[in-house]
This record gives structure tokens, sequence and C-alpha cells, in this order.
């Protein structure tokens, strides 16, 4: 890894149209296994002008939600919608080309197809199986007390300072869309200053200044000083200098935004949700599946080994990757890179980490708990360097780190 260099991450806010989707997806995971924790949930979620579409496959024993004959129930169908809608009012869409209340709303939602249920559902002396193949990582790094790459990590606290004081009130010209863009020098592998910063947010009209019609510089001010204070009250002091290029809503007016402005899409906000391209990424999504799918689990469960592995000082950074096989409970193979920071052979971890935590899609689902109602919060501002509250984002836990510490003393 070079000592000195520039690194960027970008993040996204929870009215951005792609996580408007999520969130969505994420809500009717939550809803299945509110009812059942053994529900089998894949669910697509598109938002656009004034519309929101649901397909994918589902499978519960809740006969309130799904009939004997796998098809959904009209009251199984009215929590669906009435689940959708309460996420879009959560975020904040009350506008004339999105609004939680009039959007039309479909729901193309189907039984999950049996083939697959054969392959991954346990039974007799078969364990449950992986629910796709597929690879995933997980990565740490000390950059920051969440173990999460700076970048990012300042990237989500900008967009969620903003929502919250969106959402308090406290400022009267934001509108739920938005990204943020950070772009920090790196000193002997530690980031040290910023040297860009970005926020493009929607806004109330009025709030730009292009010289065109509607166009005042007064309120366009307004929202920069606000966005600028914002920087400077969550990276760390002395990371802003004079040098630091500050852009705020480059493009000038952004008041169309949300799914009235571009379409959303579940899944497509990968890196963002992860670590921000500081880490490989399998290609897998993880809004809108339950925990049995491993692009979800695998994920989380690699996550917690890279973290923990540098919470108990083994290694500085560390990138962890599962593979599996549909059908299949073990795992493939796993691999660690401690990218020359480690303090033990990289070899020795992976021997190890198999006896701490078992790694087939059900071991992973007991070990973190999964199998509960408690993906909508993931869905916006990262699944990763969040803190853990109870059953949310086990994950995120570093009780694993004191046993690796004496398994490989």
């Amino acid at each position: 890894m070079r000592a000195s260099f520039l690194f960027t991450s970008e993040s996204v806010s929870e009215g951005h149209p792609d996580k408007v989707a999520d969130q969505i997806s994420d809500a009717v995971v939550d809803l299945f296994l509110a009812s059942d924790p053994e529900a089998r949930v894949a669910c697509e979620t598109m938002v656009t002008t004034q519309k929101i579409i649901l397909s994918g496959e589902v499978r519960s024993k809740d006969r309130a939600i799904i009939a004997a004959d796998g098809e959904l129930t009209d009251e199984g169908r009215a929590r669906i919608e009435a689940a959708a809608r309460a996420a879009v009012k959560r975020i904040g869409y009350e506008q004339d080309g999105f609004h939680w209340r009039t959007a039309t709303f479909e729901n193309n939602l189907h039984a999950q197809s049996a083939h697959i249920a054969q392959g991954v559902d346990e039974g007799g002396n078969k364990d449950e199986g992986a629910g796709d193949q597929g690879i995933m990582f997980g990565y740490a790094t000390d950059e920051t007390p969440d173990h999460l790459p700076a970048t990012l990590y300042y990237s989500h606290r900008i967009l969620e300072r903003m929502a919250a004081d969106r959402h308090a009130g406290t400022v009267g010209f934001l509108e739920p869309d938005a990204k943020s863009q950070v772009t920090l020098q790196y000193e002997n592998g530690k980031p040290v200053r910023a040297t860009a910063l970005v926020v493009s947010t929607q806004h109330a009209p009025g709030y730009f200044d292009d010289g065109g019609e509607g166009s005042d510089a007064a309120k366009y001010g307004e929202l920069r000083d606000y966005v600028t204070g914002v920087f400077r009250d969550v990276l760390p002091d002395g990371f802003i200098t004079d040098e630091t290029a500050i852009y705020v809503n480059p493009t000038g007016r952004f008041e169309i935004g949300g799914p009235d402005g571009d379409c959303g899409l579940t899944g497509r906000k990968i890196i963002v949700d992860t670590y921000g391209g500081a880490s490989p990424h399998g290609g897998g999504a993880f809004s809108g599946k339950d925990p049995t799918k491993v692009d979800r689990s695998a994920a989380y469960i690699a996550r917690y080994m890279a973290k923990n592995i540098v919470a108990a000082g083994l290694a500085r950074r560390c990138t962890i990757q599962l593979s599996y096989a549909i059908g299949v409970a073990e795992p493939l193979s796993l691999y660690v890179d401690t990218h020359g920071t480690g303090t033990v052979e990289e070899a020795r971890i992976e021997a190890v980490l198999p006896k701490l935590v078992r790694l087939t899609p059900k071991g992973i689902r007991t070990h973190l708990g999964l199998n509960k109602p408690i993906y909508a919060p993931t869905a916006a501002y990262g699944h990763f360097g969040r803190t853990p509250d109870g059953e949310h984002f086990t994950w995120e836990r570093t009780d694993l780190a004191d046993r690796l510490k004496a398994e490989l003393a």
C-alpha cells in the first residue's frame, strides 16, 4: 500500500431514489420476519415519478400474509403496501412528483421457486444450504473508531447530520435527496486532511445561484454556509484547510429530485453500502434479502470477523473473502489478507476463524441473530460502521476479539 495518496468515497442520503428502493425492500423483509423468522424474501423495488413497484419471491408460514397455495392474501398485500408507504413517509416525501400517500403502488411478489427451496432448505441429514453461489467480502481498518474507511465514514456522517436537521425542522430549505463525497489526503497510510468535499442536495425553490429565473444568491449563500458548517462539525479539527476545495450543488439548481428526478432500484448502491471502494466487493446487494441469502449474511459475518481481527490488534487492515455454492452448507473458501499490517500469519487466522464461528448459512444466522426484523435501519447510511444496539447491527460487535487473541497468542 502506498504511504501517501488521495482517496475518495461517496454516500447518498435516505432520500436518494436508489436508497428509497432499498428501504422499501428491507421494510418488506422486516414485515415477513416479524411473523415468521424462517420466511424467505427476495424483494426488488423500483420507484419513479409517483410510482412504487415491487417484484420478487416470498415464502412464509404466516397464513394471514400468504395462503397455503403460496400466493399473497388480500391482507398480506395490504400490509406490504402499508409498509412500503410508511417507509416513504419516514423519509419525508410529500412532493407532487413523489408522495407517500398518493403514489401508485404495484405488487408483483409471488411464491418462491420450489426448485430453489429444495436445494436450500434443511431436512433429514441435510444441513441448510446457501441460497445462492457467490463471493462475499468483509473489511476493517483502524482509520476510524468504527473501523470503517475514513472517506466513507465522513461521507455518511455528513448526510446523516443533514437528514437529522431536516427531520428536526431546524433548516427549512433541505429536501430528502442528497449526495456527499469526501476526498482525503493520506500520509504514511493515515488520513490527515480533506482536499475536496462535495454535497449536492435537493432544496426548496430559489436556493440556487446560476443567474437564471428564480435564482437567489442570498438564499444559495445560506445553503452553502449551512453545508460548510456541517463539513466543519463532522470532520476532525484541522482536516479542513484553506486548500480544501468545497463544492455545494456545483450543477446549480436541484429542486426536482428523488424518484421524480431519477428512477430508483434496489441494490444499486452496493459500494455506498459497504466500504466506499476501499475493499473488493463480491457484487451482491443486501437489501430486500432475508438472511438465508449469503449475499447478505456472509457479507455480514465477513465484516464481523475482519473487524474483530483489527479490534484485537492482530492487524491494522483486514480483508476477508468467503465463497459459497447454492445448496451447499459449508463455504468453499476462506481467505484472509492483512495487507502487510498483521502481527500473525494469515494462514493461522484462516485456521482459527472456523473454530470460533460456524460459517454455514444457519451458523451465521444463529451467531449474529439475523432471523429478526432488524433490517430497515441498515438500508441508509451504510450497513457497516454502525453502533450495535441490542438486536441491531450485531455484526459490528467486537466480542470475538479476546477469543482471537487467546487462540493466536
